[in-house]
């Protein structure tokens, strides 16, 4: 990547990212079940093809058999890539062009408690782990760690040289382009939740049910960024005394983007960087409305 300008800036940067995906079909004649699994690195000897094939398979085969299940509220935890989803538009909401045009629930809360207190949300392309690092953003300004939520007291937004012009809080070095073509926006590179001390099977034992989400439907059009307004369809497992139960499906999870956040009740150890611009990592949400037969 290179750019420059008539200004004299000259900033250039070298990458390399890989990964791969596989997807398997599991049928034991109750009905078609699918799973995903991952695998990323910077070189292909980085990739864990066998990890990816397994974690596919498991994913697909524990859900044989799933069905509807009685809605009432309980707490859930979300899959780490269920958590990269939802961050992945939650992102939009920390965006100062948001904040200026009053698009972002969390426009003019700057020192508030928006979340709770296990919550450390920040961008960091400096971050050599996440595969969208880079040292410098799309208008040539050297990146650098942005704390957006820490301790769940809000910190500020993500500013490009325009937006951080307007608000007088300078950029943030999150200036990001589709292309070399189009005019730079506010975005993300890195974002990620600080991971916790415990492990994710120790997140399933601290509460005596819950609903594990495997994946999610509907997500984009289930969520509103202005209001924070969140159902989407779901599906995955329950889980009692700390491990999966019945498999679950054609559910819906409900909530809004702020009581989510203010209802995190811990966040796993296992933070994972996949491609993108978002991590992924268990959460487990102290309750969450779920909508089923």
């Amino acid at each position: 990547m290179a750019i420059a300008n008539s200004l004299g800036l000259r900033a250039t940067s070298r990458r390399t990212s890989c990964s791969a995906y596989a997807l398997a079909i599991a049928d034991d004649g109750s009905g078609t079940q699918t799973g995903h699994g991952f695998t990323a690195g910077r070189s292909p000897a980085d990739l864990d093809l066998d990890a990816a094939a397994r974690d596919a398979v498991d994913r697909a085969c524990r859900l044989l058999g799933a069905r509807q299940v009685k809605g009432r509220r309980l707490p859930v935890v979300l899959d780490p890539l269920v958590t990269r989803a939802v961050l992945g538009v939650l992102a939009s909401t920390f965006s100062g062009e948001a904040a200026l045009k009053g698009r972002s629930p969390f426009a003019g809360r700057e020192g508030e408690q928006v979340a709770a207190a296990a919550v450390e949300l920040a961008d960091d392309p400096t971050d050599a782990r996440a595969l969208g690092a880079a040292p410098h953003d799309a208008e040539g300004v050297p990146t650098r760690r942005n704390v957006l939520i820490e301790r769940g007291v809000l910190r500020g937004f993500l500013h490009d040289v325009y937006t951080g012009r307007r608000t007088g809080a300078g950029t943030t070095a999150s200036a990001v382009r589709g292309g070399y073509g189009s005019a730079p926006g506010v975005g993300v590179r890195a974002l990620a939740l600080r991971p916790g001390p415990r492990a994710p099977e120790d997140l399933l034992a601290a509460v005596p049910e819950a609903l594990y989400v495997q994946s999610v439907s509907g997500l984009h059009s289930g969520t509103n960024p202005v209001s924070g307004d969140f159902s989407v369809g779901a599906e995955g497992l329950m889980v009692r005394d700390g491990a999966f139960a019945e498999p679950v499906r054609e559910v819906t999870i409900a909530s809004t983007l702020q009581r989510m956040l203010l209802d995190v009740a811990e966040v796993g150890s296992d933070l994972t960087f996949l491609p993108g611009a978002v991590a992924g990592v268990t959460v487990l949400i102290a309750e969450m409305t779920m909508s089923g037969a």
